[in-house]
């Protein structure tokens, strides 16, 4: 009994191999027909996530409209796509200029777009500005800015966009978000009210064109990190709260959250919330807890403004 056993574990881990090897080549089959002769629009398409969608998407057989507001960074992309495509089973990409502050040229690039394509699959919203600092620092000016790129600036080109998919009656849009849209972080008042801002509009539109086949998804990550940079381990263990917002601030791998991105096209998810326990946790403790939340926030900035910084 007990040689047979031994026996059969092998068999048993070379059997589960096998079925995960089967299912991940159906994923990605699945994932390029899901794509294929689509034409998708990608917003910030030049920083890391932008990139890695890019490259997804492009891998997949889609139709990609790359944004940015930096050309040169744009033709690196481009460059760097079709180097390694199959030019027999891919589309050369459409580069356009767009910067998501500046909303009055949203609508013409939606236009442009429109014009040269004849409608839009996918709008992948994924541009976004960040800022860190006390709220009594920051200018109004600033505050407006952050709200022109994370939040007018996408609802602008959403709604370019919309009625073409509504009259044809199909399209998805994403919105790539993050935690604060649900979670505000002290420090971060305008990025956490523009993140707020965005995922109130896109749940309600969600509601509204329902009727009309169109998907309207949520991807909503801790925080995006670099490719090469991971976080710091440092004295985190002097406090809770320093325990907490380390937890709560580890950054998801761009990769990632592209792969995500495109499983949740594939299966027309609506919300997505990619993040480790401690940030679901801290989602619980902010809805059924609020005041034992607000202590620990609150704790933990009298503590930073305390305690000097290491370096």
């Amino acid at each position: 009994m007990g040689v047979t056993a031994v026996l059969m574990l092998p068999l048993l881990l070379l059997g589960i191999s096998g079925l995960l090897f089967i299912y991940q080549e159906v994923s990605r089959l699945w994932s390029k027909s899901a794509v294929q002769n689509k034409v998708v629009v990608i917003t910030d398409a030049i920083s890391g996530l932008g990139k890695e969608c890019a490259r997804v998407f492009h891998t997949g057989g889609a139709r990609l409209v790359l944004c940015g507001k930096n050309w040169e960074r744009l033709e690196i992309l481009y460059d760097a796509l079709i180097s390694v495509a199959d030019p027999s089973k891919t589309f050369t990409p459409k580069l356009v200029l767009l910067d998501l502050s500046d909303i009055s040229c949203a609508q013409d690039v939606a236009k442009e777009v429109l014009d040269c394509y004849g409608c839009v699959d996918i709008l992948i919203n994924n541009a976004s500005m960040k800022i860190k600092g006390p709220a009594h620092k920051i200018s109004l000016e600033l505050d407006k800015k952050i709200m022109d790129a994370n939040y007018f600036g996408p609802i602008t080109l959403t709604k370019a966009l919309l009625p073409d998919m509504i009259s044809r009656r199909t399209g998805q849009i994403v919105l790539v978000n993050n935690i604060q849209g649900k979670l505000g972080i002290p420090f971060r008042t305008a990025y956490a009210a523009s993140k707020h801002a965005a995922l109130g509009f896109f749940d309600c539109l969600r509601a509204e064109v329902e009727e009309y086949d169109v998907v309207v998804s949520t991807v909503s990550p801790t925080f995006i990190r670099s490719y090469h940079i991971d976080p710091g381990q440092g004295n985190w263990e002097a406090s809770i709260w320093k325990f907490f917002f380390r937890k709560l601030t580890y950054g998801v791998h761009p990769v990632d959250v592209a792969e995500e991105v495109m499983r949740t096209v594939r299966r027309k998810k609506q919300e997505v919330f990619m993040a480790n326990p401690i940030p679901k946790a801290a989602m619980y403790i902010r809805t059924f807890f609020p005041e034992f939340f607000f202590a620990v926030v609150a704790c933990g900035v009298k503590e930073k403004l305390n305690v000097p910084e290491e370096g």
